[in-house]
Order: C-alpha cells, then structure tokens, then sequence
C-alpha cells in the first residue's frame, strides 16, 4: 500500500496528502519522532514496516485455520507497518537528515513488495479468491505506476484520493479482519452471502480503476496543455 510517509522525497517534487487523517496523524508522528531514541533510524523503521506487511500476509494465511490467532495478529501487525512505514520520513525530516532519492525509491519498492505479500496472504487463507486478490494487486499497481510517472512528468506525488489514504486504508482492513472474528461471510442488501474480502477487493478494484482512469485523463491534459505552443 503507498506508504503515508517516505523514508524520503524527491527534492523536485510536491507531496499532496489530504486525507481524512493527515493533519493529526502528521502532529503525532511529529510529536513522536522529536522523542524518539538517538539509536533508531530511518532504515530500522523501514525493516520494520516491510516486515510487519510480510507479517500480515503470513498472518492472513494463518488465520485461514486458526482465525482466532491470526484475525488479532493482522490488526497488530498492521498497526506496526503505521508506525514503521509512516514514521521513517518524519524522524529523516526531523533530524535533517533527508536522503531523497533513496528514501523515495526504497519506501515504494517496499509498499510494492509488502502489498503483495498481504495481499498472497489473503488468498492462501481462504477470505478472498484468489482471482479477486489478483485482480486487486494489479489495479492496485496501476494507480501506483500512474502516480509515479506523475511524479517524474509534473513533479506531484498524490499521496491520497479524495479524504482516503494509506491510514485509513489500514483501518479499513483491521475493521474487516476483526468481523472475520464473527463471520467471513456477508448479505449485503439481501443478496449472497459472499466473502467479505471478496466484496472489498471487487469495490477496490473498480475504485482503483476510476482512480487510475481520471488521473491519467487529468494529468495528460495538464501536460498537452502544458507543453503544447502551436
């Protein structure tokens, strides 16, 4: 999932972050890195956000027969990727110690990698079809690609759609994982029952595709508009 905070940021490049909770989170992880141990680094907070997505998938896997176990360890290792993958880039712009292009090529790598890996997880462990998860992934890294490449060509990295970014991303899948606790199975309006992932990677997919969509509509005409002198 695109990361709320890079480890680091291209020093071209404006960051558009609006979502529901940016300006509070952006205080606590400010607030959190002033007191952070001299010990810590940026690079240990990275490892830990990958390794807690890696955690998560492993944790959805296991959750697939003892749910029990693995629903309560998602949500902890999803709260453990906020931290890491959120905290990285403040405590690097707190210390002044930036690494631009590093910071912003590693934390995506990262968000790209530990993406996958949930997302492997919740298909091995019987929430969602396989199918749907791919599907999801692939829509997933269109939208991530589209940003990237409006990164390099107009110098903006949207980090959020609308009131909706990576945290509230997160606290969408912790919902999710603990109503797995009391049934994987939804009626929405009447109709199924269906699998509750299955109907949030078909509603992720079709949103990341209108995303994808309008934003490559959007930043093409800026760049015709831009670059067009005749």
């Amino acid at each position: 999932m695109t990361s709320a905070s890079a480890a680091g940021e291209s020093a071209s490049h404006v960051r558009q972050h609006r979502s529901l909770t940016a300006a509070a989170e952006k205080r606590a992880l400010v607030w959190m890195a002033q007191r952070m141990p001299a010990w810590v680094n940026s690079d240990h907070l990275s490892a830990l956000g990958v390794m807690s997505m890696a955690g998560v998938g492993a944790a959805f896997w296991l959750a697939g027969s003892h749910p029990g176990i693995g629903l309560p360890l998602v949500v902890l290792c999803l709260a453990l990727n906020w931290f890491g993958d959120s905290m990285d880039g403040t405590l690097a712009r707190v210390r002044n110690r930036q690494r631009p292009r590093y910071g912003f090529y590693l934390d995506h790598v990262l968000d790209v990698a530990g993406t996958t890996m949930m997302l492997a997880g919740l298909a091995a462990s019987g929430f969602m079809d396989p199918f749907i998860a791919v599907v999801t992934l692939v829509a997933w890294l269109l939208v991530t690609a589209e940003s990237f490449l409006a990164t390099f060509a107009r110098s903006v990295f949207r980090m959020s759609f609308g009131w909706f970014g990576p945290t509230e991303l997160r606290i969408l899948i912790m919902a999710g994982a603990l109503k797995l606790l009391r049934g994987a199975t939804v009626e929405p309006f009447g109709f199924g029952p269906y699998r509750l992932f299955d109907i949030g990677g078909v509603c992720a997919s079709a949103g990341l595709a209108v995303i994808f969509v309008v934003n490559a509509a959007r930043n093409a005409a800026a760049l015709y508009r831009e670059e067009t002198r005749w």
